[in-house]
């Protein structure tokens, strides 16, 4: 089993590419904000989930990509099967 990386090196690894992610959230946010709002429709629940994960990235310590990946999850349905009509091996039909 290998030790894991310090604070440093996970830093020298992985800046670059996490640069580039914040770039393309940011990218996307401005096209967004640049894009013509539809007149009398209302808000877009997506972006309120856009930026409680942006805010999620803001709390220091670890935890964040469960925290985020919670905010983007829906909440568990035992009927979901059923509900999407899905197969289930071991007898369950459509």
């Amino acid at each position: 089993m290998t030790a894991p990386r310090d604070a440093l090196s996970v830093l020298e690894h992985d800046f670059l590419e996490t640069r580039c992610k914040i770039l393309e959230v940011a990218a996307a946010l401005d096209r967004i904000d640049r894009a013509p709002a539809h007149q009398g429709d209302p808000p877009d629940p997506r972006l309120g989930l856009l930026r409680q994960g942006i805010e999620a990235l803001l709390e220091p310590g670890p935890g964040r990509a469960e925290t985020i990946q919670r905010i983007f999850s829906l909440a568990y349905d035992p009927d979901w099967a059923r509900n999407l009509n899905v197969a289930i091996r071991g007898g369950r039909s459509r």
